[in-house]
């Protein structure tokens, strides 16, 4: 009886193409544009114009670029310490097998499902002075102009950390869960106590769990835009006015595309940069599993 033929294996180069072609019209060469438009003047409209190094020298002149900067840079390093420790704790809390458990981690799971744009308008109406929380429970200590000067820029980074922290707590959950209970048992029979166990056993098996989910939440801090226009546009003055608003501001309000461009390529380097570092900072061996040692 005949065999039937064997198909041929598929060339890998095959496979990769489609997304390969998908990556490079949606990201390559708009990227490639952008970094064409920062040497140009364009109002959005009209002509471009070759504008050599203008508009990079407008842009790094502008005492806003570099407060943009350094909000932006804020605003990096404090949702990071503020979200780390608490998905942290929330994630191996809800790793746990417990009914309750499993309801909670749904509970805590809703701010993801809720657009960036509806939770702003929400937050925005609960912190009006007049007609927000503070008036309707009538208590004096939350009727308090938050989105005001002072405390605007800390109002926001706490509603940011709010809505990303679940999504952070769930890769936490799946990377305790992940480890051996052969651990914990062992720690047990030395005497070792459940916060024993946690320092000595539960960070160091989440390592690559905690280097993944910094990478995310560093590059993801470089695009917040619709929560902080929607809840603030940027004010009071320039309070919250971090780069990725200051781009919008420049190219849509201010109609200065080649500017709008350069904060473009400083965000794109910023990312690469902070990703490239965690990624370094993280070990020499990034593919290592999680259950080296074993």
């Amino acid at each position: 009886m005949a065999t039937a033929s064997r198909p041929r294996d598929t060339p890998l180069a095959v496979l990769v193409l489609p997304s390969l072609l998908m990556f490079v019209t949606f990201a390559v060469v708009p990227l490639f544009g952008v970094v064409v438009l920062s040497f140009t003047k364009w109002d959005g409209i009209g002509a471009i114009l070759p504008n050599g190094l203008g508009s990079w020298q407008q842009v790094l002149a502008d005492p806003q670029t570099w407060r943009s900067l350094w909000l932006t840079l804020l605003t990096m390093v404090i949702t990071w310490a503020v979200q780390t420790p608490l998905s942290i704790l929330l994630g191996t809390f809800i790793a746990g097998h417990q009914r309750y458990r499993a309801v909670l981690a749904v509970l805590y799971f809703l701010p993801l499902l809720l657009s960036s744009a509806a939770l702003a308008i929400a937050f925005k109406a609960l912190f009006d002075p007049n007609f927000g929380l503070g008036a309707g429970l009538h208590i004096p200590l939350l009727s308090q102009d938050w989105l005001g000067v002072q405390l605007a820029f800390p109002v926001v980074l706490a509603v940011i950390a709010w809505q990303f922290i679940p999504f952070h707590t769930l890769l936490y959950q799946g990377g305790v869960r992940q480890i051996p209970v052969q651990l914990y048992e062992a720690a047990q029979i030395d005497g070792a106590g459940r916060f024993q166990q946690f320092l000595r056993i539960t960070l160091p098996q989440l390592k690559y769990t905690i280097i993944t989910s910094s990478t995310l939440m560093l590059v993801g801090s470089l695009t917040y835009f619709d929560l902080v226009f929607v809840m603030t546009e940027g004010g009071p003055g320039n309070a919250t006015r971090i780069l990725a608003l200051d781009m919008y501001i420049r190219g849509f309000k201010a109609n200065q595309m080649g500017a709008a461009s350069v904060i473009a390529v400083f965000l794109v380097v910023l990312g690469l940069g902070m990703a490239l570092g965690v990624q370094r900072l993280g070990g020499r061996d990034k593919n290592a599993s999680q259950l080296e040692g074993l």
